[in-house]
């Protein structure tokens, strides 16, 4: 009898012991968890290398008519971390300063292939564009880049190259699409956006 009593008492103390422990425990591994650093995911990233200098547009991409006398040409563009799932890519320069009540669009580019990165210069004129891609109206009248010309005296426009990552490997537009339905097409159908704005006044 008493040695039953002592196998009980000793069997309590260990469960005791047991439970006392296993919140410790617990706490220490949950702790550990939170420790573990989150992979973060790396952000769809736009650069356009020689576009400005100390914030400016170079005369290099600035037009060439209405007053100004740039070269007109389109600036190179270096796009990473697309989301995925894209399966072509569009490219937009806006001008929202523009004294029109709806700003001004100086180039519009879509059906970039997915597996472009990149456009080289030249490429909203005609040069070394992506296969496939298409060139859409600007407020020129014309599809291909047209590049800033504010007016005289006005403080510097802001204009802003958006490359646009798209869940369709096309679109479907009609030929003489404006502006505002090429960008309402490609709101419609947007995984992400990366963005580069440079500063031009005259």
């Amino acid at each position: 009898m008493i040695k039953s009593r002592q196998n009980w008492r000793t069997t309590f103390v260990a469960a005791a012991m047991v439970l006392a422990v296993a919140p410790v425990a617990g706490a220490q591994a949950a702790k550990n968890q939170k420790a573990k650093p989150k992979a973060v995911a790396a952000h769809f990233k736009l650069d356009a290398p020689d576009l400005v200098s100390k914030g400016r547009i170079a005369l290099t991409h600035v037009f060439n008519a209405m007053g100004c006398a740039g070269q007109n040409t389109s600036p190179a563009l270096q796009w990473s971390n697309p989301p995925a799932g894209t399966k072509s890519f569009a490219v937009t320069m806006y001008d929202p300063d523009a004294p029109t009540g709806s700003g001004w669009w100086h180039w519009v580019m879509y059906n970039i292939p997915a597996s472009a990165t990149s456009l080289a210069d030249g490429a909203g004129n005609g040069r070394n564009a992506p296969r496939g891609s298409t060139e859409g109206m600007t407020d020129f009248g014309t599809k291909a880049y047209g590049g800033p010309c504010p007016p005289v005296g006005d403080k510097p426009h802001h204009y802003h190259i958006t490359v646009f990552a798209l869940k369709v490997d096309k679109l479907d537009l009609p030929g003489n699409a404006t502006p505002a339905y090429v960008g309402f097409n490609l709101n419609a159908n947007k995984l992400g956006t990366a963005r580069v704005t440079g500063l031009y006044g005259r």
